[in-house]
């Protein structure tokens, strides 16, 4: 598949990096060729000041191009090189794009959970993966290793992983595994036989935390076998998927969004939809009252919440998490897509919402827009 100049991109990233993941996999579905660089490396020091953010993934492009973040990395490519793996379908590319920020921001309460709370079986793992980021020659090189692991288990806390919330934070992914995993007993990926922007959203996640640490990946690979599989499917050139006898690389037909896949948006739902209505609620009234300037920063660095905590409820449960408005900049995708239909698609889209109670998704919008400008997330007019 021809699909760049022909020259190598630069990936900085780490093999356990939740949104490296994303990218990563979509570089190697696309065919393009690249080297994937330590964020230790010596060369990442110039790169940071044009990043923005000292955050993973950035992309280095042949012509010198600095691209942060895994779904502009994607937007990137997908724009230029063609629109590979979104579907021309308004209906699967609206639950493409649903998956795509539902992996990226909705699972991030177990992908914390299971890598930082379960020390006995993960820790000694992380801290190789985590001390290998540091140059050998870095003063104090073991206790920056703990400060940053330290941060990261707070971190948890700040997405609403407690006592008092853990037993349904594994219940849910559980159900998740278990709705996935009868998925992918029909198909290879989530919309058929190739990727859609929705696979590699939700294998950030599922590959970078989940399928990688140990406690986690051995849940998997008992609970979910086929699970396991499309992770792997994910992470390899090819189609990979000779378990389904020459199934087609193509996307379902027919606008086909297969009753299975909505039964994973149900059990994703309990918590995603609470915590967005919760998140715009609390972020238009914090625009009103604060109106940031036009072109100021709508993300922050990771292990901070300078806007506060939103409280919702999931099965009578209480959760307490940071605000990020960056959920809010990835919905603005499906809005578009909704807006941009015919009155005939947007009925379609309404009733395939409502079938996996995600119909509130459609209303909850910002009363400002995010873009993006020199690689980062800004408030608009």
């Amino acid at each position: 598949m021809e699909c760049s100049d022909g020259g190598t991109y630069i990936l900085y990233s780490a093999p356990h990096s939740l949104y490296a993941g994303r990218a990563r996999a979509y570089l190697i579905k696309r065919c393009i060729p690249f080297e994937e660089r330590s964020v230790g490396h010596s060369s990442f020091t110039e790169i940071k000041p044009i990043g923005k953010l000292p955050t993973i993934p950035t992309l280095v492009t042949p012509n010198g191009e600095v691209i942060r973040d895994g779904a502009a990395i994607i937007d990137h490519f997908e724009s230029t090189f063609g629109r590979l793996f979104r579907p021309i379908s308004p209906l699967q590319d609206m639950v493409s794009s649903l998956f795509d920020v539902i992996g990226s921001e909705g699972l991030r309460r177990p992908a914390m959970h299971y890598r930082w709370n379960f020390p006995e079986d993960n820790d000694e793992f992380l801290h190789y993966h985590f001390f290998s980021l540091f140059r050998p020659d870095t003063p104090d090189r073991e206790q920056k290793t703990i400060s940053v692991m330290e941060m990261l288990r707070t971190t948890t806390k700040m997405r609403g992983v407690t006592g008092d919330t853990k037993e349904l934070v594994e219940g849910l992914y559980i159900e998740l595994l278990d709705a996935l995993n009868s998925h992918f007993q029909h198909t290879p990926y989530l919309l058929g036989g190739s990727p859609c922007i929705g696979d590699f959203g939700m294998l950030a996640p599922l590959y970078g935390h989940l399928a990688r640490d140990p406690y986690p990946a051995a849940l998997m690979k008992k609970l979910a076998p086929r699970v396991y599989r499309w992770v792997e499917r994910m992470n390899r050139e090819s189609q990979d998927a000779p378990e389904y006898f020459d199934f087609d690389t193509d996307f379902l037909q027919k606008n086909e969004i297969p009753e299975t896949l909505i039964a994973v948006l149900r059990v994703l739902s309990q918590d995603f939809v609470p915590e967005t209505v919760a998140s715009a609620k609390f972020l238009n009234l914090w625009l009103s009252e604060q109106n940031p300037e036009t072109g100021s920063p709508a993300v922050f660095q990771l292990g901070t919440s300078p806007l506060g905590n939103v409280e919702f409820q999931v099965r009578d449960h209480t959760i307490n998490a940071a605000i990020a408005p960056y959920r809010h900049f990835q919905l603005q995708r499906i809005h578009q897509i909704f807006d941009e239909v015919e009155t005939k698609t947007q009925i379609q889209i309404k009733q395939i919402l409502k079938s996996c109670d995600m119909a509130d998704i459609l209303n909850v919008r910002l009363n400002r827009s995010i873009g993006r400008k020199d690689n980062l997330e800004v408030w608009l007019d």
